[in-house]
């Protein structure tokens, strides 16, 4: 059996895991869903992925809650330009499971208004996620706020801070800054 325990050894089916974070954060997760993954031919689940949306305001919440059942292992930040707003979505893995191989992926999805390009950093609760904030910064023009250091990584120093190289609008590069490499 795949599950989870939190610290008072709770055992949580990922299912379960779900249900609880939704209980726990109820109208603020806008999107919910579980799906099993098995490997080799005996079909058998071997991990499980929760997809999850929730209002920016609650971020470190959520990953405060998670914590609660496991330190969660951050991978990156990803994101999309979707017209008024920015898709953030943060990607954790679970790996405290009572059988070996099972794990459970955790993508949380905050959309950040375009007139308000702020969301709270994980900084204070998970120093690694760093270079992915610092990168969603440069490239869409989101502040993370409580991130130390703010400087540019992969930009050159001398770079317009009103371009944002992926956003589809008016502040992605203009044709002088794209070149034709064929």
């Amino acid at each position: 059996m795949d599950c989870f325990i939190d610290r008072e050894k709770v055992v949580k089916t990922p299912q379960e895991l779900a249900e609880h974070l939704q209980s726990v954060f109820g109208d603020d997760l806008s999107y919910v869903d579980l799906r099993g993954f098995s490997e080799g031919s005996s079909g058998e689940v071997t991990s499980h992925h929760l997809w999850m949306t929730i209002g920016k305001s609650r971020l470190l919440d959520f990953v405060d809650e998670l914590g609660k059942f496991d330190f969660p292992n951050f991978h990156v930040v990803s994101g999309d330009d979707e017209g008024d707003h920015i898709s953030l979505y943060y990607h954790f893995d679970l790996y405290r499971a009572v059988e070996r191989g099972v794990s459970l992926h955790v993508t949380v999805c905050v959309h950040v208004p375009k007139d308000d390009l702020t969301v709270d950093s994980l900084f204070s609760r998970i120093p690694g996620v760093e270079y992915s904030e610092r990168e969603i910064q440069e490239m869409f023009g989101v502040d993370h706020i409580g991130l130390p250091n703010k400087a540019l990584v992969f930009l050159p120093d001398d770079w317009n801070r009103e371009v944002f190289p992926w956003r589809r609008d008016e502040t992605a590069p203009g044709e002088d800054l794209v070149e034709d490499l064929s």
